[in-house]
């Protein structure tokens, strides 16, 4: 069902020091940062030759990543995304499986401008899991 990895997540407190890192020391190329109010995040990816990293800033007080940072001082590893062909039939035969979907359950769109949902990382090895569509 799952294809690719799409994407790891790090949540950060400061999305331009975090973006610096990656730019000046790794030397990786960086994108501008994209606020998504929908999701309470800015973010920025970092390219890689064979898939993503994603940096989370929490963008306001009730962002999901400004709890998690109230957690995790020092910030760290928020989520990992996969795609799927066919995300509300991911959906469906995870929920029969009985996996939890996050939120209302329905897909939204995500930074890329496609569907996007999340799973309880209780159901999954304690991580946080994105499905996005291809």
């Amino acid at each position: 069902m799952i294809g690719r990895l799409n994407h790891i997540a790090i949540a950060v407190k400061d999305l331009a020091a975090a973006s610096a890192v990656y730019r000046d020391m790794l030397g990786a190329k960086v994108s501008a940062p994209v606020p998504q109010p929908e999701h309470g995040v800015t973010v920025v990816f970092i390219e890689l030759p064979n898939t993503k990293v994603e940096l989370l800033e929490p963008l306001g007080a009730n962002s999901p990543i400004a709890r998690f940072l109230e957690k995790n001082a020092d910030g760290g590893m928020h989520h990992v995304c996969y795609e799927v062909d066919d995300i509300v039939a991911a959906r469906d035969r995870l929920k029969a499986a009985g996996a939890r979907v996050l939120g209302d359950g329905e897909p939204r769109i995500g930074a890329h401008g496609k569907p996007v949902l999340f799973l309880h990382p209780k159901d999954f090895c304690g991580a946080l899991v994105e499905l996005e569509q291809v």
